[in-house]
């Protein structure tokens, strides 16, 4: 599934075509998504301008000029940028064309996306207005995590993975985190300190941020907007690792299902905060 880096790298890549531009034409071959498409969507965006677009949670914003085109890429969607009269494969559902020639191209084989038309203020919308902070953003620091920790017997991993807790931080990037923390994923949260959380907390930002500079992680389905892959992959640390030596102290990757996940984590690295979850 794309996750928060994905998705901004997608954002990034897409805003230049699309800032300023009017919607020409939008072509909808497949409504059926996990949200259905908007009924009339053609009708309601032709002439409209994108103004801008914004990143909340894994959810892509375009704020036009009577509403906002909400975009969600699901399990294995992806938006590209294509030329009007490239042909569509079977998986490419939605087209929004402009005038310069362009369109952007939503493509989604499993259909958990969404592309939906919202009236008024978009981050009051039900699908966002619960969401947790950005963990990019200054609100994502070590009291915030803190107080989330009191009395809750949940494991630090799960509670990353919580998107109104802290939003778009998914499987990869928790794996990774918690791996550069040197915390346990099955830690209670209720036996961090808050130094540790601000040691989490440093460790999240980091690997989202590098992240986003490497383009995101490409496994299976993901593709930037120009159709080339993300290269982080290339620098993971333990996640897909299980089995093979730590790249710190050279001891075998453990891996265990947490939360129906797949958690991949170094005995020896990694130390547990009181007890485990399990």
């Amino acid at each position: 599934m794309p996750e928060l880096p994905e998705v901004e790298t997608i954002k990034n890549d897409v805003l230049p075509f699309v800032k300023n531009k009017i919607i020409s034409n939008v072509v909808v071959r497949n409504a059926k998504l996990r949200w259905p498409v908007t009924r009339g969507l053609s009708k309601i965006l032709v002439s409209q301008k994108i103004k801008d677009v914004m990143r909340r949670g894994k959810y892509l914003i375009f704020y036009c000029d009577k509403g906002s085109l909400l975009i969600h890429l699901g399990m294995s969607g992806t938006l590209t940028i294509v030329e009007k009269n490239t042909p569509a494969k079977k998986h490419d559902h939605v087209d929004i064309c402009f005038a310069n020639g362009f369109c952007l191209r939503f493509s989604d084989p499993r259909k958990f996306g969404c592309v939906l038309w919202v009236k008024g203020d978009p981050l009051k919308y039900k699908l966002l207005r619960n969401l947790g902070v950005e963990p990019l953003s200054c609100e994502f620091n070590s009291n915030y995590l803190f107080s989330k920790t009191c009395k809750s017997n949940r494991a630090i991993k799960l509670l990353l993975m919580d998107s109104k807790v802290v939003v778009g931080v998914g499987n990869i990037y928790a794996n990774e985190a918690l791996f550069r923390a040197g915390v346990h994923p099955e830690t209670l949260v209720k036996n961090l300190s808050k130094r540790q959380c601000s040691i989490i907390v440093r460790a999240v930002k980091k690997v989202l941020a590098d992240a986003i500079k490497a383009g995101g992680t490409s496994f299976k389905d993901y593709r930037k907007a120009d159709g080339t892959p993300g290269y982080f992959q290339q620098k993971l640390l333990v996640y897909g690792r299980q089995g093979q030596p730590c790249k710190k102290c050279k001891t075998i990757l453990q891996s265990m299902r947490l939360g129906q996940r797949m958690t991949v984590f170094c005995p020896v690295c990694q130390k547990t905060f009181g007890k485990k979850l399990s």
